[in-house]
C-alpha cells in the first residue's frame, strides 16, 4: 500500500489567519527584563473594592450556577437604566440585552448573526486588530475604507459611500477609537446615519471607550435619529470600569437582532461568569465616582504624554479618548515594525507598530498612556535616547 497523504486538518480560513500583531509584540516584551510596556490596552488601576467585594460575596453565598442565557435579570435591567441615563437610548432588558464574554464576544456574535457568506462589512481603518479576522471567520468579506493622520484620522464619509456596493452589510465603527483616540464627531455620526439609512446598512458601534471621552459629551450612535433600529450597541466593563480581567461586556440592539445573537450564544458559551456578573452589577450601581476619577487622571496623563511626544519630534494629535497615543514616527524614516522593534530590543520600551491596525497605520505606533506618570516618564527618557541616536 502506498503510504497515504496526511490530511490538513486546519481549517483553511484559521490556517489563513495572521496572529494578533499586539500578542506578538507583547510575548516579545514579556520574556525580556525591564521593559516598560506602552503596548497592551489595559488600565493601571486596580478593580474598585466595591466592586470585588461584591462577586466575593456572590461567591461566599453560593451563587455559582448558570445564570439565564442572556445574563442576570437585574444585571440586564441595569444596563438598560445604564444606557438610558448615560446616552439616552431604551432597550428593554429582556429582550434587547445581551451579556457576554467581553465585548469581543459580542462582536463576534454581532458579525455571526448577520453575515451571510461573502457579505461584506466595512471597517474604518486604523481599526483594532479583532475586526478583520472576525468578519472573515463569519464567513464576510472585509472592505477597508482609510482615515489620514493628516486629518487627525477623521472619518471620510464620501470615501466611505464609495466603498458600499450591492454586498454591504455594515460598517463597524469604534468610537472613541483604538488605536487612534479619534471621537466621532456629531456631524460624523449624522452622516454616517443617512448613509446607512440611504443604502440600506446595519451599523455594529464598539462603543467600549465610550465613558473614556474626555471632552464634550459622548454621543452614542444608537441615539443618533433613526439609527436605533439599525445598530448592534457593543460595550463592556473592561476598559471604563477596569475589569479587563473579569471578560464581562455586553451588546444592546433590537430584538430580533439580539435574539439572533442570543441564539449562537447559547450554543457557544451558555453564558457569562456569574461571579463576574455580580461584580459588574455593583460597577453600575456605584462606580461613576470611580470612573471619573479614572477618566480625570488619563486625561492628565494623555496631555502630558502627547505634548513630550511632539517636543521630542514624533507629531501627535491630541486623542478625544480612549487611552493611546498614536504619534508619527515617519520622520524616522524607519517603518513602524522597524521603529517598535529596534526601541523594544534597544532601549525596552514597547509600542505597537501601526501597520497591524491596518495599512493607514503604517508610519505610526500606538503607545497606551494607561501607566504611572513614573513609568510614562521613563519611557519618554528612553525614545528621546533612541531617537537621538537615529
Amino acid at each position: 500500500m502506498k503510504p497515504q497523504t496526511r490530511k490538513t486538518y486546519v481549517s483553511e480560513t484559521v490556517a489563513q489567519l495572521k496572529p494578533s500583531g499586539i500578542r506578538r509584540f507583547f510575548d516579545l516584551a514579556s520574556s525580556l527584563e525591564g521593559v516598560i510596556s506602552l503596548g497592551v490596552g489595559e488600565p493601571d488601576f486596580v478593580t474598585s473594592w466595591s466592586i470585588r467585594e461584591a462577586s466575593i460575596l456572590a461567591l461566599e453565598q453560593g451563587y455559582t450556577s448558570y445564570t439565564a442565557n442572556a445574563g442576570l435579570p437585574e444585571l440586564r435591567q441595569e444596563i438598560a437604566a445604564y444606557l438610558r441615563r448615560k446616552f439616552r437610548v431604551e432597550y428593554h432588558p429582556e429582550t434587547e440585552v445581551l451579556v457576554t464574554v467581553g465585548a469581543s464576544q459580542a462582536l463576534d456574535l454581532a458579525l455571526r448573526a448577520i453575515v451571510n457568506p461573502g457579505d461584506e462589512v466595512i471597517l474604518i481603518e486604523p481599526s483594532f486588530v479583532a475586526y478583520e479576522p472576525l468578519v472573515v471567520l463569519a464567513g464576510g468579506k472585509p472592505v477597508a475604507v482609510r482615515t489620514s493622520g493628516a486629518d487627525r484620522f477623521r472619518l471620510d464619509l464620501t470615501q466611505l459611500e464609495q466603498a458600499v456596493t450591492a454586498r454591504t452589510k455594515a460598517v463597524i465603527v469604534c468610537s472613541p477609537n483604538n488605536p487612534t483616540g479619534t471621537v466621532l464627531s456629531r456631524a460624523e455620526l449624522d452622516g454616517l446615519a443617512r448613509l446607512a439609512q440611504a443604502h440600506d446598512l446595519l451599523v455594529i458601534a464598539d462603543e467600549i471607550y465610550a465613558e473614556l471621552t474626555y471632552e464634550g459629551e459622548y454621543t452614542s450612535m444608537a441615539a443618533v435619529a433613526g439609527m436605533r433600529e439599525r445598530t448592534i450597541l457593543v460595550s463592556g466593563f473592561s476598559k471604563g470600569f477596569a475589569m479587563t480581567g473579569w471578560r464581562l461586556g455586553f451588546a444592546a440592539a433590537p430584538e430580533e437582532l439580539l435574539q439572533a445573537m442570543l441564539k449562537i450564544h447559547q450554543y457557544a458559551m451558555m453564558c457569562a461568569p456569574t461571579m463576574a456578573q455580580y461584580g459588574a452589577l455593583e460597577a453600575l450601581r456605584s462606580g461613576e465616582r470611580d470612573v471619573a476619577e479614572m477618566r480625570n487622571s488619563y486625561r492628565r496623563r494623555r496631555n502630558y504624554f502627547v505634548a513630550s511626544l511632539n517636543e521630542m519630534g514624533l507629531p501627535c494629535h491630541l486623542p478625544g479618548g480612549a487611552f493611546y497615543a498614536f504619534p508619527s514616527i515617519q520622520p524616522t524614516g524607519l517603518t513602524s515594525e522597524q521603529f517598535a522593534e529596534r526601541l523594544l530590543l534597544e532601549e525596552k520600551v514597547a509600542v505597537v507598530p501601526g501597520n497591524v491596525f491596518g495599512q493607514s497605520g503604517e508610519g505610526y505606533i500606538r503607545c497606551s498612556y494607561a501607566s504611572s506618570l513614573e513609568q510614562l516618564q521613563e519611557a519618554l527618557k528612553r525614545m528621546k535616547r533612541f531617537l537621538a541616536r537615529l
